[in-house]
């Protein structure tokens, strides 16, 4: 008899503005400042058996402002100074898509829409009934919405020029450690 693996549940994370400071196009590890507490967040959402899965729009690729090998050196640095500090990054999804540049203009990936929320949850198993979508833009809230996940908003990058933009029901708070506080104390069993 088969047996089908139990859904996971999962913690998909914006990059920029959320887990490090926002930089315009940032590409380059040496223009990378993590928030405080990221890596204690991060850990705390590894600990509670959530995956963390960063979803993030990267136009600068459309543009030519950057390549996706630079995007994939960034996420490996980030990934190796995250581990450092405990904390694991299960997966990194990017869109290198802007409707203005580039080939591809016309994406079902590119935040507010849930491409990428919804490719990792068919390539993990994540159910995503049972999972958070954090970020500090309305497209992070938006597409954790359309995905069906429950949706965080934080303050950092530009969080708090978009607080007034989100619904009064979509939880606001101030960094990523206060999302672990809230999202961890808020599981449903």
């Amino acid at each position: 008899m088969n047996s089908v693996p139990p859904l996971r549940k999962a913690v998909f994370l914006d990059r920029d503005g959320t887990i490090n400071e926002e930089c315009d196009y940032l590409f380059r590890i040496e223009d990378c400042r993590f928030i405080p507490g990221v890596a204690e967040a991060i850990r705390r959402f590894n600990d509670a058996g959530f995956m963390v899965i960063v979803v993030t729009n990267q136009s600068g690729v459309a543009r030519g402002f950057y390549g996706v090998d630079d995007i994939v050196d960034l996420h490996t640095w980030m990934s190796e100074q995250l581990a450092a500090g405990g904390a694991r990054i299960d997966a990194w999804y990017y869109c290198p898509h802007h409707p203005e540049y580039g080939d591809i203009t016309d994406c079902d990936c590119r935040k507010p829409f849930p491409g990428m929320l919804l490719q990792a949850a068919a390539e993990h198993g994540i159910d995503l009934a049972s999972s958070w979508m954090v970020g500090d833009k309305l497209a992070d809230i938006e597409a954790g919405i359309a995905a069906g996940c429950r949706p965080l908003l934080v303050r950092t990058g530009y969080g708090a020029r978009h607080e007034a933009k989100v619904s009064p029901d979509v939880v606001v708070v101030d960094t990523l450690l206060d999302a672990a506080d809230y999202i961890l104390s808020n599981i449903q069993v």
